[in-house]
């Protein structure tokens, strides 16, 4: 399957925006401010929200997963007829 490169710094800024909430939540003055990890929760699920609006659309995606269906269904049909 041919990444996609939308799909490749989607992902990277989710992963970056997750870290960044889980180390608010794990700070020392997480008890005292939570309205930072509040604020790094929403960036964090704004950026997982546009990775999977994208995928959505994203055709190499849209076909690695019509592969996948084929198969299992390929699979399916193997088993019934052995």
């Amino acid at each position: 399957m041919k990444s996609c490169p939308i799909c490749g710094v989607l992902q990277r800024d989710y992963e970056n925006k997750l870290g960044e909430y889980i180390a608010a939540r794990s700070s020392a003055v997480y008890g005292l401010s939570k309205k930072l990890a509040a604020q790094k929760n929403v960036e964090m699920e704004r950026a997982r929200y546009e990775l999977e609006e994208h995928r959505i659309v994203c055709a190499p995606v849209v076909r690695s997963h019509a592969l996948v269906q084929v198969r299992d269904v390929r699979a399916d049909l193997a088993k019934l007829v052995a």
